[in-house]
Formats: C-alpha cells, sequence, structure tokens
C-alpha cells in the first residue's frame, strides 16, 4: 500500500515495536525520526526498517514539520504515529479497503484513538473518541510548533474524511515516566503562554463547530481559560469525572482523571503563580 509511515523517538525501547509491527508488511514505506536515544530504540527500529534519521527535539509539531520538509517520503500520504501507538487490525483492513477509493478533494484522515492506562482502557471522561488528524497529504497540511502537551494540525487545502476504525496509546512504561513526562509538559505549556508564543506562530482561530483541533482550541480559550486559576482545576475535573462518567474506568482510571484531569492542569497553574509572582 502507498503510505509512509512517520514514527518519532526517544529512548521507546518499551513500546516501538509494537507500533511498528503493527504497519509492517501493507505500508510500503517506515520511517523514523530520533531525538538522541540511548537505550536500544533504534536497533529495534533498524530490524524494521533501514530509514532512521535524527533531528533535536523542540515540539511535537516542529518534529513533524522538519520530518515533511525533509525526508525523502516516497509516497504522497503519510500516516503520522507516536511510538507508543499502534494500529488496531481493524483500522488497517480498513485502510487497505478505502484507500484507492479515496476522494481526490480528501486530503486528511482522522482516526480514533484509544488511551490505556495501567493497562485499561479509558473509555469514559471525555476520552473516546479522541479524533486525532493522522493521515495527510504531504504539503497540505501544517503542524504548529506548539510546546505544550497537545499537538495542532491545520488543513491548509482540501477537506478531511473520518475513518471508522482506532489508533491505540498503550504506553507501557511505568508512572514515574509518566509524571516525568507531564512536568515536561507542563514546563513547556508555561513558557508557551509567558512567552505569548501563540502571537507569533500560525495558528487558526477556534471554532466550536469547527474541526476537533478547532472546537477544542474553543473551548480552552473561551471557557477554560476564563475561569480563575486553581479553581478551573476543580471544576475540569469534576466534569470529566462525573458529567462525563469518568468513574465507569475504575481504579486505573480515577488514578488517570485525578492526574491528568486535576493533578496537570493545577500543576500548570501553580507554575504559572510561580513565575508571574516571584520575588526577585
Amino acid at each position: 500500500m502507498p503510505l509512509s509511515v512517520l514514527f518519532l523517538t526517544y529512548n521507546e525501547e518499551a513500546n516501538i515495536e509494537a507500533g511498528l509491527r503493527s504497519v509492517q508488511g501493507w505500508a510500503n514505506e517506515i520511517l523514523v525520526v530520533d531525538s538522541g536515544s540511548t537505550d536500544g530504540t533504534l536497533d529495534i527500529v533498524r530490524r524494521y526498517t533501514s530509514k532512521v534519521y535524527h533531528h533535536p527535539f523542540e515540539s511535537w509539531g516542529q518534529q513533524v514539520n522538519w520530518a515533511l520538509a525533509n525526508l525523502p517520503f516516497q509516497n504522497e500520504w503519510v500516516f503520522r504515529l507516536d511510538a507508543d501507538e499502534f494500529v488496531t487490525p481493524e483500522l488497517r483492513d480498513e485502510l487497505l479497503t478505502i484507500f484507492t477509493q479515496v476522494s481526490p478533494h480528501v486530503t486528511a484522515l482522522y482516526v480514533k484513538r484509544r488511551v490505556f492506562f495501567m493497562g485499561r482502557w479509558i473509555r469514559h471522561g471525555g476520552f473516546y473518541p479522541a479524533w486525532l488528524l493522522r493521515l495527510f497529504k504531504r504539503g497540505k497540511v501544517l503542524f504548529e510548533q506548539h510546546l505544550g502537551e497537545a499537538e495542532h494540525a491545520l488543513i491548509l487545502d482540501g477537506i478531511p474524511e473520518y475513518l471508522r476504525h482506532d489508533i491505540v496509546d498503550w504506553n507501557r512504561k511505568d508512572l514515574r515516566f509518566w509524571t516525568l513526562k507531564h512536568e515536561n509538559y507542563a514546563q513547556r505549556e508555561v513558557q508557551s503562554l509567558l512567552n505569548e508564543i501563540e502571537a507569533e506562530r500560525i495558528e487558526a482561530q477556534g471554532h466550536l463547530f469547527g474541526s476537533p483541533e478547532l472546537r477544542k482550541r474553543w473551548l480552552k480559550t473561551n471557557i477554560y481559560s476564563r475561569v480563575p486559576p486553581f479553581s478551573r482545576a476543580f471544576l475540569y475535573f469534576f466534569y470529566r469525572y462525573f458529567l462525563r462518567l469518568g468513574f465507569l474506568d475504575g481504579t486505573e482510571g480515577f488514578i488517570f482523571h485525578v492526574l491528568q484531569g486535576f493533578w496537570y492542569r493545577f500543576y500548570v497553574d501553580a507554575k504559572i503563580w510561580e513565575a508571574t509572582h516571584r520575588r526577585t
């Protein structure tokens, strides 16, 4: 199948093989951009592809845009996957069936993501389905240079379609890794806010009835950001855990929604407060 699969990696020996195995044999090109792995990641990767490239990591958007601008892709369509994600057999079969039937006006395909945490599928709290723009024609999509946790993709030309089946996000590392990763996300998000990077980078305005990315941006800009700091973390957790039925995700879900829906948002607010109130 004429599809180039792009992975971004950094010390992902615990995760990367599941993703590589899930696309081997039906996607005719696999490319990996690594940002300095020191574990066995690259040894695993080279068992599946020789197309391994190195580039320092700044942000998800910057890394993807660099790859699209500099790597010798052999296909028009690109499928971007994180190192801890893999393609379900159902999505693979759907792509093999519909790929040659996609309208020439379609330049991007959204997929649904299933998030697993501590081995449990997080089905509630607004986490499923999470629509992500991951398949796209080169030159038709731009990824924003955002420093935080989220990745924003902008369709420059054409229209999107939505696929029926899923990718799976299943990180096999421990809770310490999860908290350190989100500490890094928080630092980047705070830096982005304090430096007003959003005013300088290419960005589309949020829209309540737009794409999933634009709708999320509209909600964050027009609702979440207008709630007072600190209290909004409590309200967001209440919304996710009770109104969006996050409590149905069991003990693993409780841990996840507290950490990702409350702790992370509270921590970002605390770091903003620290930076703006620190005495010199």
